[in-house]
């Protein structure tokens, strides 16, 4: 087991005390229920409630603050997104038959989050809970595009040599802009063998209410099989389902 941090332990001590009730408590209420020295816990009650954890009435109780509220909504909606992500994937896989998967993105990195897999067990180097250089994947080009200028050059400081996963992954910043570019103007990414060979992909940015690009979608297919369709084709069927999983986390799309 892990050491623990004594200081973190009894600051979590004392939060956990206002999980039984709404019923606010004093100061020596924590002293008698949590055993620390009154000292200790005047310090961490000051600390929690300069820190908005918890709020300290004109009768000098405490109970929870607005940064906890804050907490609880982003694991809230941590959680709707997993569950919207889910039936995202297998509903366009069920429709297409294709892998499809789900992912956001953490740094200079994909971080992915579902996937189904095709009937014919497409090899893929992705799974659940896997990283990928953003920029060998159309799941990452879909989110890159709506990266301010300033914040791709931090997330790709050197920008002669990008990562790469096989000989067609885009390796120069210049490169990847240009190809953003295309990601605003179509609403799509394309990655032809970008990522994993005779593989090619199309994915669709995904909002949340705000309207902020906070995930992607992509349907996974092999090169032979993806040139059977027309690209806009399997776009349209991307980018239908990258709608319908926006709508679930609360996004209106403009009236066209």
């Amino acid at each position: 087991m892990a050491r623990l941090t004594p200081a973190v332990v009894r600051t979590l001590d004392i939060l956990e005390l206002f999980l039984d009730g709404d019923a606010p408590l004093s100061a020596p209420d924590v002293v008698r229920l949590t055993g620390l020295p009154r000292t200790s816990v005047h310090e961490l009650l000051a600390t929690l409630v300069a820190r908005d954890y918890l709020q300290k009435d004109e009768s000098g109780a405490y109970r929870l603050g607005v940064r906890l509220l804050q907490l609880g909504n982003a694991y809230s909606s941590r959680f709707d997104m997993l569950t919207a992500a889910n039936e995202a994937a297998r509903e366009l896989s069920a429709r297409l038959g294709e892998t499809v998967s789900v992912a956001v993105l953490e740094g200079a990195d994909v971080f992915y989050l579902a996937k189904v897999e095709a009937r014919d067990n497409l090899r893929l180097p992705s799974s659940i809970g896997h990283r990928l250089p953003a920029n060998a994947t159309g799941l990452g080009k879909a989110m890159l595009a709506y990266v301010s200028p300033p914040r791709l050059r931090e997330l790709f400081p050197d920008a002669s040599q990008l990562p790469v996963m096989t000989a067609s992954s885009i390796r120069t910043l210049p490169e990847l802009e240009e190809a953003l570019a295309g990601v605003r103007e179509s609403g799509v990414a394309f990655e032809r063998e970008e990522s994993t060979p005779d593989v090619s992909c199309v994915a669709a940015p995904v909002r949340d209410s705000s309207g902020a690009v906070v995930a992607a979608i992509s349907l996974s297919v092999p090169t032979a099989r993806f040139a059977q369709r027309a690209e806009d084709e399997w776009a349209d069927e991307v980018r239908a389902a990258a709608e319908e999983f926006s709508a679930r986390l609360g996004f209106a799309a403009p009236r066209r």
